[in-house]
């Protein structure tokens, strides 16, 4: 996004354009439709570039709004036509890009085979939604579950020991329960309200004239085949695509052209036909990009789980998770960088650690204390230590949909000495110091060590509490003791109780430190600056820095040394089987690592699928 400098030259630029309007040396050009299609993963974090436009490289959601931002200043496009095979996308995301299609102002059309129930509520936004005949709409609510994995850790001879911090801070059961503590049920119950909530009113709002009940009673009789969802007035057509296209041309002339990949860069496309044009792209690559000179607005991902250390770079895209390093330098770049106006804050967190958080946080304040604005930016979940991280930005805005608050501790270790004892390996310790072995994987806490445990994260908690207060105190609709204790709300939720300042997205936080910083002119950046193959052949691979540092894989796998078929065998077969379940089941056995590492932690209360079909 950038905005130009003189209004003058806007208008001299709109004249231009609406003075010639689609000719082409005197012939009108014919109309165009700008075609996307959403297939595969829609991610947030932008990854460096490879150099040359692949397919199936993921997008990211900016890059989604901003190409509609693009169809809908661009006087040569008369609509958009979407196309759908299986995305991989969050309800806060569909929120993000239903509000992209409703501010296009020109028609949107969406064909898909068949629907489910995130999808629908996508699609539901556009002016015409058709669906291949015998295709289906599975329009089914929401199924969410979470895993508990005592039955698993006990084939394995291993014991969770730990702390909770809130009565709802839930985190930690889901390795020592077979299922949920009377408040967690009720925590996740009341989230899954929300989003509920906030899936009949995007679709009431586009579909039917805002009559909620009308939507639910819908949903309660789903699925529907094509025709029928003709007759309930979920769709508008039962065509094949080809069929589709061919209305289109009828309406908007047989000259209608369709713009495949519409906004795409072509400036690393290749002409093989030219066997120079290699070298020249080449060139052009190995040059880099310019320094930037003009203000801007910088964009900081707290994308995955919070961790301490550094980010470990890679040409095809970076480590998994947020590392406080890595950020906490990127926002002491932008508050150094004078050119850097504001901030935007875009948090896709189920939190982590809180030591990292503190140090992200603390960040934060540093490029505020410097008169530069920050605002978070929440996506899908923005929970536990993603909402520390965010809650001393200027504002908060969150998607209706997003996960966020769970603000709490949890904390624990793994004992690992019945797992060892069963396949004959005994360990003998030694000691100095009264609680050298605190933390050790060999025995359960005592009592008084699991009393200075608490004494502790109840001094991380009261920090966390201290920070909600100190930045939003007058804003919260309720004490915050009422409010943490690892409760987790969704969007529409925490705005109600102060915990957020509104419900927008990306762009609208962008607009935001645009106001507060006072600028109408500005670009883009994205901080740190993705790294792609070029860039480090450019740096000739000279490494990673001295303060990296890793949750390396192999320790969840270590816990299944014992029986190396259980990871080899059974959990691919599980992910073949049942891939949604085998992910939520890894990120659990993840929690495992972190704690190994951090062994405090400020996380959302369980992992879980929630399934749109």
């Amino acid at each position: 996004m950038k905005r130009f400098t003189s209004k003058l030259f806007i208008l001299t630029v709109c004249v231009a354009v609406t003075s010639i309007p689609n000719m082409v040396f005197g012939q009108e050009a014919p109309p165009k439709f700008a075609v996307f299609h959403l297939n595969g993963q829609v991610i947030e974090k932008p990854q460096g570039e490879t150099g040359f436009n692949f397919a199936g490289q993921p997008q990211t959601l900016q890059n989604l709004v901003e190409k509609f931002d693009q169809a809908k200043d661009d006087p040569e496009i008369r609509g958009i036509l979407i196309t759908v095979g299986q995305p991989g996308i969050g309800l806060a995301q569909i929120q993000e890009l239903r509000q992209a299609i409703n501010n296009v102002g020109k028609p949107v059309y969406v064909h898909v085979d068949s629907l489910s129930t995130g999808i629908y509520a996508l699609a539901s936004a556009a002016k015409h939604v058709s669906v291949t005949p015998t295709g289906d709409v599975w329009l089914m609510g929401f199924y969410m579950e979470s895993p508990y994995l005592k039955g698993l850790l006990d084939k394995i001879h291993v014991e969770p020991d730990f702390v909770h911090i809130g009565d709802y801070k839930s985190a930690g059961e889901t390795l020592y329960r077979t299922g949920p503590s009377e408040q967690a049920e009720e925590n996740m119950n009341w989230l899954l309200d929300g989003l509920y909530d906030s899936l009949v009113k995007m679709i009431a709002d586009s579909r039917f004239n805002g009559d909620l009940n009308k939507v639910r009673n819908i949903i309660d009789n789903a699925p529907y085949t094509a025709e029928t969802a003709v007759e309930a007035g979920l769709i508008d057509s039962v065509k094949f695509r080809q069929d589709l296209v061919a209305d289109l041309k009828a309406k908007y002339g047989d000259d209608l052209k369709f713009v495949h990949n519409y906004g795409k860069d072509d400036k690393q496309q290749v002409d093989f036909a030219n066997p120079f044009a290699f070298f020249q792209v080449f060139a052009d690559l190995m040059a880099g990009e310019k320094k930037p000179s003009e203000p801007c607005i910088a964009i900081i991902h707290v994308e995955g789980s919070i961790v301490t250390g550094s980010e470990d770079p890679s040409p095809f895209g970076g480590s998994s998770g947020a590392f406080s390093t890595t950020i906490r330098k990127a926002l002491d770049k932008a508050a150094d960088d004078d050119l850097v106006k504001g901030v935007v804050l875009r948090v896709n967190s189920p939190g982590g650690s809180a030591l990292a958080s503190e140090i992200i946080y603390d960040a934060v304040q540093r490029v505020r204390a410097k008169g530069k604005p920050v605002v978070a930016s929440m996506g899908n979940v923005a929970a536990s230590g993603g909402y520390y991280v965010s809650c001393g930005t200027d504002q908060i805005i969150a998607d209706p949909a997003t996960i966020t608050a769970s603000i709490g501790v949890v904390g624990g270790k793994i004992v690992t000495t019945a797992m060892w004892n069963s396949i004959g390996v005994d360990w003998f310790s030694y000691q100095r110091g009264n609680r050298a072995n605190i933390m050790s994987s060999a025995a359960k806490w005592t009592e008084e060590e699991r009393q200075e445990i608490q004494t502790w994260m109840e001094d991380v908690y009261k920090i966390f509490k201290g920070h909600i207060v100190e930045h939003r105190g007058k804003k919260l609709a309720k004490p915050i003791d009422e409010m943490a204790g690892g409760r987790v709300f969704s969007g529409t939720q925490a705005l109600e109780l102060g915990l957020v300042d509104e419900l927008g997205t990306l762009d609208d936080a962008i607009e935001r430190v645009a106001d507060l910083a006072s600028i109408a002119d500005y670009d883009i950046r994205v901080m740190p600056k993705p790294k792609g193959l070029f860039d480090f052949i450019r740096e000739g691979l000279d490494g990673g820095e001295e303060d990296s540092v890793r949750i390396s894989s192999n320790v969840v796998r270590d816990l299944f040394t014992n029986n190396p078929s259980m990871m080899d065998t059974v959990l691919p077969a599980i992910k073949a089987l049942d891939p949604q379940r085998a992910e939520v089941l890894m990120q659990s056995l993840t929690r495992l690592g972190l704690l190994h590492s951090e062994s405090v932690i400020l996380m959302t209360p369980s992992d879980f699928v929630i399934g749109y079909k």
